[in-house]
């Protein structure tokens, strides 16, 4: 977080300027003091030098008796219990010379500064844009603290910036600006502001501590990034995990972590933790779009076409020109039609990433299992046919690459039907066409008959 008080309290260097600019007003005005007033007022003045604080608040109040439109006597009593610490007081007295002397700089700097203290946001920066000048360090520091404390870093920081332009060896802004990016999740530009500081002071406490936590993280993010390149899922979450163990705290960096190992689950095929992390993500951001493509891909996997078509609509709505968003919604409508017909993944009974191994090791148990020699009654024999036939034909689509991809794209490559050019299906044929071959082979040519008592 950003250090608390240090515009605050440095305001009291720059209250000697606000007494000059005032003395300049003062000087240059044509107010039409009466010589008593003037009296009142050249004593309170006195009197405040010398801290007299009291007498000096009586030559005051007898002053705006004397003069009740007089803008300096109501100011300089409003400096006296500022001085006494009772802000309430002065706060009226500060208005009513703004509504006197509309162009009172010094006024309505003091009284954004009140109003700031007192939580009063809107009408504190309304009185700093009034009175911030584009030059001026200080006045860009105190209209940046309110934009902090209504919620608006990134204006901040744009002040911010300026100020540590226009002060040199400036630290305490680049301290801020990095903190502030901080916490908007941005560690890159958080870690070279921060370098900044460091360049113009290397001992300072403050910026070397942040510089330390910043630079842990910023590593642990590149690694994790580094590791997602090169296909590495499983270290890549664990990194993200490192990330969130690091900096608790700072919600932007727990939701862009789980965003990754949502991203990471996905693409390694772990689609039950892919959909778990996607959805908490998704309970904190309901519009990310990564996490809806990520769990949409999940889906897939799970053979849950329905949900993963409504979170690539989702997406789409929020970025309808993004073609992977595109190309996965038609995908999926492809699927949720292609698994209303024949799905050779259920035929034999694995999971749509399974290993070319799995697939042939259920396909021999299936084959001898339903081989139509094992059964006597012709009703049965004739379902074992048409069984043994559907999972011959699923053995040959999910055993060879080309035709895999075809039919894991919503393509059916048997189905004479979604084959350019016909051709017909070379599975639609009699079981006798089937007889003769090994079950138990990769592949290949049929070989020799096998005949079951």
């Amino acid at each position: 977080m950003v250090a608390p008080g240090s515009v605050t309290s440095r305001l009291g260097s720059v209250f000697p300027f606000l007494l000059v600019l005032v003395d300049l007003q003062y000087e240059g005005a044509e107010c039409g003091v009466n010589a008593d007033v003037e009296k009142h007022l050249e004593l309170g003045k006195k009197l405040l030098a010398a801290g007299q604080l009291a007498d000096a608040l009586s030559q005051f109040h007898a002053a705006v008796d004397g003069d009740p439109d007089n803008y300096i006597a109501y100011y300089r009593r409003a400096t006296v219990f500022l001085a006494m610490g009772k802000s309430k007081a002065a706060l009226p007295d500060l208005t009513k010379v703004i509504e006197l002397k509309m162009d009172f700089t010094a006024a309505r700097l003091q009284r954004g500064h009140l109003l700031l203290k007192q939580g009063k946001l809107d009408e504190a920066e309304d009185d700093f844009k009034k009175v911030v000048c584009v030059w001026d360090a200080e006045l860009r520091e105190l209209r940046a603290e309110c934009f902090i404390k209504e919620g608006e870093p990134r204006k901040a920081i744009s002040d911010l910036k300026a100020a540590s332009k226009l002060k040199n060896d400036n630290t305490e802004a680049f301290y801020k600006i990095s903190t502030l990016y901080y916490q908007l999740g941005d560690h890159e530009l958080s870690l070279s502001e921060v370098r900044e500081c460091l360049k113009l002071d290397q001992d300072h406490k403050r910026c070397f501590a942040h510089y330390k936590q910043v630079k842990k993280l910023n590593k642990l993010i590149e690694s994790a990034e580094e590791l997602i390149r090169d296909g590495r899922y499983t270290e890549a979450t664990s990194k993200y995990e490192s990330v969130m163990k690091t900096e608790p705290s700072v919600s932007e960096y727990t939701i862009r972590s789980k965003e990754r190992i949502c991203h990471c689950y996905s693409k390694d095929e772990k689609p039950v933790e892919a959909i778990r992390v996607c959805s908490e993500v998704l309970q904190m951001e309901p519009d990310n779009v990564n996490a809806l493509k990520d769990r949409a891909e999940a889906y897939l996997i799970e053979e849950m076409y329905d949900e993963a078509i409504q979170d690539y609509e989702t997406a789409q709505e929020h970025n309808e020109n993004d073609q992977q968003i595109r190309e996965g919604l038609e995908k999926a409508q492809r699927l949720l039609k292609q698994s209303q017909k024949r799905d050779y993944y259920k035929i034999l009974g694995v999971k749509r990433n399974a290993k070319k191994q799995e697939i042939i090791k259920a396909y021999r148990k299936l084959a001898l299992q339903w081989h139509p020699d094992n059964f006597q009654n012709e009703e049965e024999k004739k379902k074992a046919e048409k069984k043994f036939i559907d999972i011959a034909a699923a053995k040959e689509v999910l055993s060879d690459p080309e035709m895999r991809k075809k039919f894991d794209d919503g393509e059916d490559p048997l189905d004479a039907e979604t084959q350019q050019g016909g051709g017909g299906n070379p599975f639609h044929r009699s079981w006798n066409s089937w007889q003769g071959f090994n079950p138990f082979s990769s592949g290949g040519p049929f070989r020799f008959k096998f005949h079951f008592n």
